[in-house]
């Protein structure tokens, strides 16, 4: 009886004139990947629907996700605690509000080619970092030197070419890698790396990585809107915690050009990584806002704090799973 009801609305929400469904757009930080997989898994098993919701996802075009979602031109996007916090910070803040955090630690890390023989930060002086021109991305290279005693204005640092992981090898010595991504990549790829968790270095940088978004006109005019759309995505989430397997195959229906093989190892480090330390899905805490924000001011990205209750909300997520 559920799966025809789930299959009804499904049905309904494909016209424009239901009443029941409400079309709602999602916009990506990038392409399709296991970032977004309990979205992809609410769509797909029908959990947007059940909440009434025809629910769009699609990737960025015309710009950043957060001006984007703060002019309307989408719902709900992908956006980073860094990103958040500056645009948060701005002389001309940005209306806009993260709503759930998609990982609950920070991922991510610094890489070395393993034949270069640099090991950790400690290393990195007088040597060539590709950067993709991340706000905070200075401010993160100068603390992890910093906790080893290393100087940061030794660290050479050039505009990323684009060549992605092979470049390791040959004319530049330094990459920000994504564990769950481009390690996976190296892994497939036989290419050997020196792989340095940024978390470890320094607690302020385990921040959260990717946030779901809003902007404060929908918090204020449509909060049910929000309500309805992190259940479902709640739940999207949980199914991917217990069944990585059968949501890289989900994963893979929408993101077609990537190898099964990689969206499934991919998957099976994420998954318990969502909700991990955490007692539900998607919470946020204070102290990593403010944390982050610290480590911002003390390497001059902002000149004070913005309160953390200025970035982030937990007011739409559901209850804990059960």
């Amino acid at each position: 009886m559920k799966k025809l009801l789930i299959a009804t609305l499904m049905l309904l929400c494909l016209f424009p004139a239901s009443v029941l469904c409400e079309d709602v757009t999602v916009i990506l930080d990038y392409v399709p990947n296991t970032n977004h997989t309990g979205m992809y898994v609410a769509l797909e098993n029908g959990y947007y629907a059940e909440e009434g919701l025809n629910v769009r996802i699609i990737e960025p075009t015309e710009g950043a996700t957060a001006t984007l979602i703060a002019v309307g031109k989408g719902d709900f996007g992908i956006s980073y605690q860094e990103e958040v916090t500056m645009a948060r910070a701005a002389k001309d803040p940005l209306p806009i509000r993260a709503i759930a955090a998609v990982i609950q630690h920070n991922t991510s890390g610094f890489a070395s080619f393993a034949g270069k023989d640099i090991t950790s930060p400690a290393d990195f002086e007088g040597k060539v970092y590709a950067s993709w021109g991340g706000p905070g991305e200075a401010a993160t290279l100068n603390a992890v030197m910093d906790s080893l005693g290393a100087d940061f204005s030794k660290l050479n640092i050039v505009i990323s070419d684009g060549s992605g992981f092979a470049a390791l090898s040959s004319h530049v010595d330094i990459m920000w890698f994504y564990e769950a991504w481009d390690n996976i990549k190296c892994q497939l790829a036989g290419f050997p790396i020196h792989y340095m968790e940024l978390r470890q270095f320094d607690k302020r940088l385990d921040y959260y990585t990717p946030v779901i978004i809003t902007s404060e006109q929908l918090i204020e005019n449509n909060p049910e809107t929000a309500r309805r759309f992190l259940a479902a995505t709640a739940k999207g989430y949980e199914y991917a915690i217990a069944h990585p397997q059968e949501s890289a195959e989900i994963l893979q229906k929408y993101a077609p050009d990537y190898d099964l093989e990689m969206l499934t190892l991919s998957q099976n480090y994420l998954s318990p990584k969502y909700a991990e330390d955490a007692p539900r899905w998607g919470e946020m805490k204070d102290e990593v806002w403010d944390g982050y924000t610290d480590l911002l001011v003390q390497y001059g990205v902002l000149a004070s704090p913005i309160p953390a209750e200025n970035c982030y909300t937990n007011a739409f997520l559901p209850e804990a799973f059960k």
